[in-house]
């Protein structure tokens, strides 16, 4: 057996101990192998989906990573890369059994965005906007790098080994899971217009207070003016007062 192939049977061994051993490695030190590479990456996906991990029995749990290894082509050692082709894997792979909770996916979704959350990058060209009561009309807005906004059928922040909701909410759950002022990762519950204002406005790199009111004009054709511009106001003003919508200065 040339190298190569060796190096294959060792890997294919690691992932899957239901394989033939490689010839002339004895079990015990193809054990020792496999459990350590098999312990990181299990201690990887525990950590970025705990709640999701709290619903399952532990071997249960462990029968899940052990399928996600031996089957899933990941093409990254990161650890939040890890979580995302995790994430990949319970949408596009997963046949999912009667031991997984309806909402499985949604909660994967939402614990990796919070940890997307956690690792993004701050964006130089966007600004905090300290004032207290600040002029956004002459601003160009943004929303945060740190800031995700989301949608779920299900009401994720509450779900937990106590309570685990068999059907979907009677109407769509909005979040906005952002980055705070002392860089924590907190989660703000949106209704249907905030949501489609944050959406909107993360669309672009960045907008003026005048065409995102023009937006809104156009697409809330049942609503005034005056409302709709005193309204947009202070919800601008209490987001930019958390870090969600920020100033844009540009290059």
């Amino acid at each position: 057996m040339n190298f190569v192939d060796l190096q294959q049977n060792f890997m294919d061994y690691i992932k899957d101990p239901s394989r033939p051993l490689p010839d002339g490695i004895e079990a015990r030190r193809m054990k020792i192998y496999r459990e350590l590479f098999f312990n990181n990456l299990d201690g990887f996906v525990s950590n970025a989906f705990p709640v999701l991990k709290s619903l399952y029995r532990e071997q249960d749990w462990l029968d899940i990573v052990q399928n996600f290894f031996a089957t899933h082509d990941c093409h990254t050692p990161i650890f939040i890369g890890i979580a995302q082709e995790f994430l990949l894997f319970l949408q596009t792979e997963y046949e999912a059994t009667e031991i997984d909770p309806p909402f499985m996916l949604e909660l994967a979704h939402y614990e990796w965005l919070e940890l997307v959350v956690a690792v993004a990058q701050d964006n130089h060209q966007q600004k905090l906007i300290t004032a207290e009561k600040p002029s956004l009309e002459r601003v160009r807005l943004c929303v945060s790098a740190t800031s995700k906004i989301a949608q779920y059928a299900y009401d994720v922040q509450h779900i937990s080994p106590d309570y685990r909701p068999k059907a979907p909410s009677e109407a769509p759950q909005y979040f906005c899971i952002y980055r705070d002022l002392n860089e924590e990762v907190r989660f703000l519950q949106l209704n249907p217009l905030t949501a489609q204002v944050l959406a909107y406005l993360s669309q672009h790199e960045s907008l003026s207070y005048e065409e995102l009111l023009d937006w809104l004009v156009q697409t809330f054709t049942g609503m005034q003016v005056e409302a709709l511009n005193e309204g947009c106001l202070q919800l601008l003003t209490d987001l930019s007062h958390k870090g969600i919508v920020k100033q844009f200065i540009g290059k």
